[in-house]
């Protein structure tokens, strides 16, 4: 009997429609168990209730309720279901849903949302606009709910700071980010503004070193990562001894849960406490709180809703000498209208063993040694495309490898449409799988660096959009520091002209401020980036290259935004100096 009584202190029954209104009035958070009359609520879930109920101590700002669908007109669309559905009401608006007797989930979710509530109530922060949940009709909703939040998906936000980025950091931080089960949905390189850091960091404002943290963070390269709890079953759960306080009771037959063993014997570390565990927290900064998380979110990756759900993909693609030669331009043309993305070209002429490579699935066919000399006779077209689902749609867009297969299944395909007479085979080619391409791109388009800067009268509105544009053409910025450039470290990087009269001019300028100094990596980076630069009087690059860095920022030889390595090895000698003491000896790859 004492055990029924803290089961209703614990949860507020609610069966009516007055009731449900009368309920929407509570302060704070009110976590509801909906169910129908026929199985009765999930008590699976209630001894993880009492316990948060324990632990938080917020008799004010945290309510648990059942609520009988049967009879709450609001409730309409989840009746006659029998799986556990629970719903988070903040002050009266239905902001979150989570389908299943997910304890980890609704945990988190509980925890999240009362830490914003308490910092709310202490005017630390403003209360989120939510999206409330709208109730559709249950036929609508069939098979289209997930055991996870309809409303958001739970997401982390890490800052891998500068630091850890210089000492190649980034991939093993990252690798035991996926190796814990949790999924990088998105992420960036950048530097930093002063106002992001600020907005993010505002917690530790108070500190009193914290203008020294804005100068570090805004001074270097970071890795921002939007980070996902990935699914249920994964390998951070770890085996724990049973807790009295979780231990459920023996259920009745006619009650719809069943007691997930994870409640009772298993643990899942949040982000933050997965990486102390792993001894890198002092590398990499989280947030989690879910207001804040979608409000960085907005910050770092604007587009992030529609780019979340796109999956880019790279692919190595390629052009048989014959078709290359010939007709070029209509496949290039039907690339562009099918959505892809020429990141790299160049024509390349196989060696016999890179054409034996490429057409291996040909190696049994009387016509093999003929292919291997048309293949080897002049130059092939190598492409680096990129699309959202680019391999799967690469395939079906060029067909089967054979023509009279392709003239039978897909006649439509690029296969038929460009077949060359005595040659059977397609004359397009493409990765056969991601990883396959991965190392295809690596093998055609080798990467190459070279050290480019940014002048010191840029904007940082200016320098913002010119990030942009470095990775919009392809380049990976590897490593960047913001510095002011004195003599010494100016000398290393202008050491062709230091002798020059105007040098003493270029040192002038330089001075007015700090530069941004970066490798940039890409296949043919040094004369990519001298392209993408424009010639060094902005006005002449308004004339000849009008879309070039200098021609949209430069405002004078000497103040045309940004400068660059001649050649390869000026460009390795240039890096080496610069970066000599950021650079480990023995650098991870990242």
């Amino acid at each position: 009997m004492a055990s029924k009584k803290r089961e209703i202190q614990l949860q507020t029954v609610v069966n009516s429609q007055s009731l449900w209104d009368e309920m929407l009035q509570n302060k704070g958070l009110t976590v509801i168990d909906v169910y129908q009359a026929w199985c009765g609520p999930c008590k699976a879930m209630q001894p993880l209730f009492r316990k948060l109920k324990n632990e938080l101590n917020e008799d004010e700002l945290l309510h648990f309720v059942v609520a009988e669908a049967d009879n709450i007109v609001t409730l309409q669309s989840f009746r006659d279901k029998c799986e556990p559905v629970f719903l988070f009401s903040v002050n009266g608006k239905i902001i979150a849903k989570i389908i299943g007797a997910n304890a980890p989930l609704v945990n988190q979710k509980i925890i999240n949302l009362i830490d914003e509530e308490r910092k709310i109530e202490a005017g630390e922060m403003v209360r989120p606009q939510y999206h409330e949940i709208v109730f559709v009709d249950s036929d609508a909703e069939d098979g289209e709910e997930s055991p996870y939040e309809s409303a958001e998906q739970l997401y982390s936000i890490a800052i891998i700071k500068p630091d850890a980025v210089i000492a190649r950091k980034s991939l093993e931080i990252k690798k035991k980010i996926l190796e814990a089960g949790f999924v990088i949905e998105i992420e960036d390189k950048r530097v930093l503004t002063e106002q992001q850091v600020r907005d993010f960091y505002s917690r530790i404002a108070d500190q009193p070193d914290f203008e020294d943290f804005v100068l570090f963070m805004t001074n270097g390269l970071s890795h921002i990562l939007v980070i996902s709890q990935g699914n249920e079953e994964q390998p951070a759960w770890e085996e724990t001894e049973p807790n009295p306080e979780t231990e459920t009771k023996v259920y009745e037959d006619n009650h719809h849960e069943v007691a997930p063993p994870t409640l009772r014997k298993e643990k899942r570390y949040s982000l933050q406490e997965y990486l102390e565990r792993q001894h890198i927290s002092q590398l990499c900064d989280i947030e989690e709180g879910i207001a804040n998380v979608n409000k960085f979110i907005d910050m770092f990756f604007p587009d992030f809703k529609s780019m979340k759900n796109l999956k880019l993909e790279k692919i190595l693609a390629l052009l048989r000498p014959d078709l290359f030669q010939e007709k070029k331009e209509n496949v290039l043309g039907i690339i562009h209208d099918e959505g892809f993305k020429i990141l790299m070209q160049r024509p390349i002429v196989l060696s016999e063993e890179e054409a034996q490579t490429l057409c291996k699935e040909y190696e049994n066919e009387d016509y093999f040694e003929n292919l291997i000399k048309k293949m080897t006779s002049g130059p092939s077209l190598a492409l680096v495309l990129l699309r959202d689902n680019c391999l799967q749609h690469w395939k079906e867009l060029i067909g089967p490898s054979s023509v009279e297969k392709a003239k039978t299944s897909v006649p439509e395909s690029l296969c038929v449409q460009f077949a060359v007479e005595g040659l059977p085979i397609n004359q397009l080619y493409g990765s056969d799988s991601l990883e396959t391409a991965e190392k295809e791109i690596q093998y055609f388009f080798p990467p190459q660096q070279t050290l480019a800067l940014i002048k010191p009268h840029v904007t940082q509105e200016q320098r913002e959009e010119i990030l942009k544009y470095i990775k919009e053409v392809g380049f990976e910025i590897t490593q960047m520091k913001e510095m002011l450039l004195n003599e010494e470290a100016a000398d290393k990087i202008y050491s062709k002209i230091k002798t020059k009269d105007f040098y003493k001019d270029v040192l002038e300028v330089l001075s007015e401020g700090p530069s941004l100094v970066m490798i940039l990596t890409k296949w043919n980076a040094v004369s990519d980036w001298r392209r993408l630069m424009g010639p060094v009087d902005p006005d002449e690059a308004k004339l000849l290259s009008p879309d070039s860095i200098r021609a949209q920022f430069g405002t004078s030889v000497l103040k045309n935004a940004v400068h660059g390595s001649s050649n390869i090895q000026e460009a390795m000698e240039t890096i080496d100096q610069m970066f000599e003491m950021l650079v480990p000896e023995n650098p991870e790859g990242n």
